[in-house]
C-alpha cells in the first residue's frame, strides 16, 4: 500500500501549487452547485485554513519588514538610496490611491450579498484617531492584540534604528548583523510555513468554495470576473499613467516605448512566474544590457525593489478589501478607505516576492478593517491570475525607478542598448531616442 501512495504524492507534489489550487477552486465551485447547502459539512476544513492564514500575520510582517529593513544601511541611504526608497514610496501611494480609485468606480462584489462570515460592526473611526492610531502606546501589546498597522510602524522604526546602531557604533556591528541573521532566518523559517499553509489551501480553498457556492450560489463568479477586471484595470493606468508617462516621459525625459522595450522580458517572467525575487537576474539582466544602467545603482535598487516595492500588492489590496466591503454588504467609509490605503501601502513593503504571499497579505488588511476572511477563500481561486497581473506591475516598477535614479545620477547610457535602437532586442528602434 504505502509502495503505492509513495509515488502517487510525489507525483501530486509535482504538479505547481498554483494549479492544484486552482483546481481545487473550480472542483469545490462544482461541488457547491451540484450539492448546495449540503456542501457546509466540509465547511471547518475552510475554517481550519483561515485560522492558519490568521496565525501567520504578525511573525510575517516582523521577520520579513525587518529583513527587508537591513538593505536600507546609512551608507546606501546617500543620494541614491533616499531617491530609490523616495520614488519607491511615492509610487507605491499612487497605485494603491488608483487602486481604490478603481475600486470606488467600478464596485467590483457589489450586488452579491455573501453570509459566509459576520463583519466586524465598529464605527468609522476619525481621521485623527486613524493617524494616532498608527504609533502604539505599547508596541508588544499592539502585536498581541493583532494591531497591525501600530506594529508596522513600530517594526520599521525600530529597525531602521538596528541600521544607525550598526553604523555608528563599531563595537556593536557583529551584534547587530547577527539579530539581523535571526530576523532573516525567522523569514525564511516562516516562508516554509507558508509553503506548509499553502498545501493545506489545497483543501481549505476546495472547503470555502463548497460551503461558500453552496450557500451563496453562482452569482459569486460574476464578482470574482469583475474583481479581476478591477485589478487588471488599475495595473494598466498604473503603468502607463505613473511609469511610462510620469517618470520616463517627464521625470527622466527618455522614450516610455524604448523603456517597454527594455523591460518587455524582465515583464513577461514575472508574469509568468508570479515571482519578483525569482525574476530579479532577468530583470537585472534588462537594466545592465538593455537599458544601460549602471550598476552601483541597479544593484541597488533593483534588490530593495524586489522587497518593498510593490505597487502591484498595493492595487490588489486595496480593491479587495472593497471588494470583500461589498460582497459582505459592508461599504467602506471615507476614514476606512483612507486606513486601508495607508495599511495597503505599509503592507506591501512585508509582501515577499514570491508566488501566494499575497493571500497571506489580504488577511493583514481585512482584518484590520474588520471584515471576515472567509473572503479569502474567494479570493484564492483567482489569485493565480491576481499575482501574475500584480507581479508584472512590480518588476516594471522596480526598472521604472532604477531607470530614474540613474539619469538623475549620469548612471545611464543613453547612447546605447534600447535607447539607441543597438539592444538585443530593440531591432526596430521603434520608439528609441538618440542622445550622446
Amino acid at each position: 500500500m504505502f509502495s503505492t501512495v509513495g509515488p502517487l504524492w510525489q507525483r501530486y507534489r509535482s504538479v505547481p501549487l498554483i494549479y492544484r489550487i486552482s483546481l481545487a477552486f473550480v472542483l469545490g465551485s462544482a461541488a457547491g452547485i451540484a450539492f448546495g447547502d449540503r456542501m457546509t459539512v466540509v465547511e471547518p476544513l475552510g475554517d481550519l485554513f483561515l485560522r492558519l492564514l490568521n496565525m501567520l500575520v504578525i511573525p510575517i510582517i516582523v521577520f520579513t519588514l525587518l529583513t527587508g529593513i537591513r538593505q536600507l544601511s546609512p551608507a546606501r541611504l546617500g543620494r541614491i538610496g533616499g531617491a530609490t526608497v523616495g520614488l519607491y514610496a511615492v509610487t507605491t501611494t499612487i497605485a494603491g490611491v488608483v487602486g481604490l480609485a478603481v475600486a470606488n468606480l467600478l464596485q467590483p462584489g457589489r450586488g452579491v450579498e455573501f453570509t459566509g462570515g459576520d463583519a466586524e460592526s465598529q464605527a468609522p473611526p476619525s481621521l485623527t484617531e486613524v493617524v494616532l492610531g498608527i504609533v502604539p502606546s505599547n508596541p508588544v501589546t499592539a502585536m498581541a492584540d493583532g494591531n497591525l498597522l501600530a506594529t508596522v510602524f513600530f517594526v520599521i522604526v525600530f529597525g531602521i534604528a538596528l541600521t544607525y546602531v550598526r553604523a555608528q557604533q563599531d563595537e556593536l556591528a557583529d551584534r547587530v548583523d547577527s539579530l539581523f541573521e535571526a530576523f532573516e532566518l525567522g523569514a525564511e523559517a516562516m516562508f516554509v510555513v507558508v509553503r506548509g499553509v499553502l498545501e493545506y489551501g489545497v483543501i481549505g480553498v476546495f472547503a470555502l468554495m463548497a460551503a461558500g457556492i453552496g450557500t451563496e450560489g453562482i452569482g459569486v463568479f460574476t464578482s470574482l470576473g469583475a474583481l479581476v477586471l478591477a485589478v487588471a484595470l488599475a495595473v494598466v493606468i498604473h503603468i502607463v499613467g505613473t511609469y511610462l508617462f510620469f517618470l520616463m516621459g517627464v521625470v527622466a525625459d527618455v522614450s516610455p516605448l524604448a523603456f517597454l522595450d527594455g523591460a518587455k522580458d524582465a515583464m513577461v517572467t514575472a508574469f509568468a512566474t508570479r515571482s519578483s525575487a525569482g525574476t530579479l537576474p532577468v530583470t537585472m539582466t534588462n537594466a545592465e544590457e538593455d537599458l544601460r544602467l549602471e550598476e552601483r545603482v541597479y544593484s541597488f535598487a533593483l534588490p530593495v525593489g524586489a522587497t518593498a516595492n510593490m505597487d502591484g500588492a498595493a492595487i490588489r489590496q486595496a480593491i479587495t478589501v472593497v471588494f470583500a466591503a461589498n460582497v459582505v454588504g459592508q461599504p467602506l467609509a471615507l476614514t476606512e478607505q483612507v486606513l486601508v490605503l495607508i495599511v495597503a501601502v505599509l503592507i506591501s513593503i512585508g509582501t515577499a516576492g514570491v508566488p501566494g504571499a499575497g493571500i497571506v497579505m489580504l488577511t493583514v488588511v481585512l482584518t484590520q478593517v474588520g471584515l471576515p476572511l472567509a473572503v479569502v477563500g474567494f479570493v484564492a481561486g483567482v489569485d493565480p491570475i491576481l499575482g501574475r497581473i500584480a507581479t508584472m506591475n512590480n518588476v516594471t516598477g522596480d526598472l521604472a525607478v532604477a531607470t530614474v535614479v540613474s539619469k538623475w545620477n549620469d548612471a545611464i547610457d543613453l547612447g546605447g542598448g534600447v535607447w539607441s535602437g543597438t539592444g538585443p532586442d530593440s531591432g526596430t528602434g521603434a520608439g528609441a531616442v538618440s542622445e550622446d
